[in-house]
C-alpha cells in the first residue's frame, strides 16, 4: 500500500470535516469532481471504505475516523511548523560560522562580540584557518578573506575595508641593531605559509635571505615571545603590541579585506546582521 500524495489525505480530512463533498471543494477551492476523485483514490490506495455516503453527505467510518485522528494531527504539525519558519524568519538566531585568518582576530572580534551582545540567540563559531572554507558546502556561513577579490561563482563578495601590516620590535633590539631601514641587516620572525601572499611578506621575500629568518611560527604568541626578548623584528596585531615599537610600515603593505557569503545564504537575517556589524568602523 502507498499513498501518493498528502493532498489525498488534506481532501479526505476536509470532507470529514464538512461532511460534505460541496463543502469541502469550497474549502479547498477545487471542483467537486476532484474531491470525489482524490477520496476514491485514496480508498483504493488504503482497500478500505473511509466514508459512507448518503443523501445528506459523507459519515465517517471506522476506518475513517481512524484517519481522520491521525491526519488531523499531522495537519496541526504542519500548521505550527510553518508559524514556526514565518516566525523565525525575521529573527536573528541559531548557529553562524564565521571564518577568517588569524591575525584578523583583534579587528573582527570587538565587532562579533557587538553583534552577540545585540542578538543574544546567536551561537558564533569563530573559525581561524589558513585553508578556504567552502561556503558552496555550508563550511561557514561567512568568510573574511584577503587580497585579490574572491571570484568563485555564486559567491556575494562586499568590501570590508583595508588592513595594513606593522613590524614590531623590542626598544632593545633597535638599540643594538638600529633603525629596520634596511632589512637584510636585521633578523625576523615571521609566520608561515599562511601568510606568504601578504604583501609585507612579499616585500620581504624579495629583500632578504634564508639567513635573515631566526624563527618562522603560524602561532603569533611564539612571534610575540621572541620579539619582546629582543632577537627579532616581526609582525603582530597591534592588541599584542603593548611596549614594542612600530619598526617599519609601509603604505604598499595594506591589503583589501572581503566579507564573501553564498548567495543562498546572504539574505538571511542572521548573515545580514554579521554583515552589518563586520562593515561596522572598529
Amino acid at each position: 500500500m502507498q499513498i501518493e500524495s498528502w493532498d489525498d489525505i488534506r481532501v479526505a480530512l476536509a470532507v470529514a470535516r464538512t461532511g460534505t463533498v460541496s463543502g469541502a471543494a469550497s474549502a479547498l477551492g477545487v471542483h467537486h469532481a476532484t474531491v470525489i476523485r482524490r477520496i476514491d483514490a485514496l480508498e483504493a490506495a488504503l482497500r478500505a471504505r473511509l466514508f459512507q455516503r448518503h443523501p445528506r453527505g459523507y459519515a465517517l467510518t471506522e476506518a475513517g475516523r481512524t484517519l481522520l485522528a491521525t491526519a488531523a494531527a499531522a495537519d496541526e504539525r504542519f500548521a505550527q511548523m510553518a508559524a514556526q519558519i514565518a516566525g523565525a524568519g525575521d529573527r536573528v538566531e541559531g548557529d553562524l560560522v564565521v571564518t577568517a585568518l588569524p591575525e584578523l582576530t583583534d579587528l573582527v572580534m570587538p565587532r562579533l562580540v557587538a553583534l552577540m551582545a545585540r542578538h543574544p540567540d546567536l551561537r558564533l563559531t569563530y573559525a581561524t584557518d589558513v585553508r578556504l572554507f567552502r561556503l558552496d558546502t555550508g563550511e561557514a556561513h561567512l568568510a573574511i578573506r584577503g587580497g585579490a577579490r574572491p571570484t568563485e561563482p555564486d559567491y556575494v563578495v562586499r568590501e570590508m575595508g583595508r588592513m595594513g601590516a606593522v613590524l614590531y620590535a623590542a626598544p632593545e633590539y633597535l638599540a643594538r641593531h638600529g633603525e629596520v631601514d634596511d632589512p637584510r641587516r636585521h633578523v625576523f620572525a615571521l609566520p608561515g605559509v599562511e601568510a606568504q601572499r601578504a604583501p609585507y611578506m612579499r616585500w620581504l621575500h624579495d629583500r632578504i635571505s634564508p639567513e635573515n629568518v631566526l624563527l618562522i611560527a603560524s602561532d603569533e604568541s611564539a612571534r610575540e615571545a621572541a620579539i619582546r626578548a629582543g632577537l627579532a623584528v616581526g609582525p603582530l596585531s597591534a592588541g599584542r603590541a603593548e611596549g614594542l615599537v612600530p619598526a617599519l610600515a609601509l603604505p604598499e603593505w595594506e591589503s583589501q579585506l572581503w566579507l564573501v557569503t553564498h548567495v543562498d545564504l546572504h539574505r538571511t537575517p542572521k548573515v545580514q546582521a554579521a554583515l552589518a556589524a563586520l562593515r561596522e568602523a572598529g
